[in-house]
């Protein structure tokens, strides 16, 4: 059976990130987009990053314009847009698809291990999925859930 340490993705600089490097880390894996009415929660998200980077969260986006085209840029644009509107000093990894066919393996797997309202899919940017250090709890957090809205449940997991 899988687990978050077995999958691999490509950052914006197109580096390979093998995810078994954050064995023992609590992992924050958000679908993100540039152009969203969710976009500010980048803000937030950075907050988290800064409030418990120390403590072993590793907050990691992943562009996607699988919604309404609300991520239309190039890798270097979406990841120069999050460093100079929010300060985003977190992972930002290549442009992937989290739904159909063409969904990257990761998505694939935190879907299958979170159901949710939409089952197998995900509704839109900014699903949030929160990962134990041992990677054998994950929670998904909706669009709407604000970054500082999971503080506590990261909280319990660091």
């Amino acid at each position: 059976m899988a687990k978050i340490y077995d999958f691999k993705a490509l950052t914006s600089k197109g580096a390979e990130l093998d995810f078994s490097q954050f064995e023992g880390k609590v992992l924050l894996i958000v679908n993100t987009a540039s152009k969203c009415g969710f976009t500010p929660q980048f803000a937030g998200l950075e907050e988290l990053n800064q409030k418990y980077k120390d403590q072993g969260l590793v907050v990691i986006g992943f562009p996607c314009n699988q919604f309404a085209h609300q991520d239309p840029g190039t890798d270097e644009e979406i990841s120069g847009f999050c460093q100079l509107n929010y300060g985003v000093t977190f992972q930002i990894m290549k442009k992937v698809d989290v739904n159909g066919k063409d969904a990257h393996p990761i998505f694939n797997y935190l879907k299958k291990e979170t159901g949710g309202l939409f089952g197998s899919a995900i509704k839109w940017n900014f699903t949030k999925f929160l990962v134990s250090r041992d990677g054998n709890t994950i929670k998904r957090f909706a669009p709407t859930t604000a970054p500082k809205d999971i503080a506590k449940d990261i909280e319990e997991l660091l």
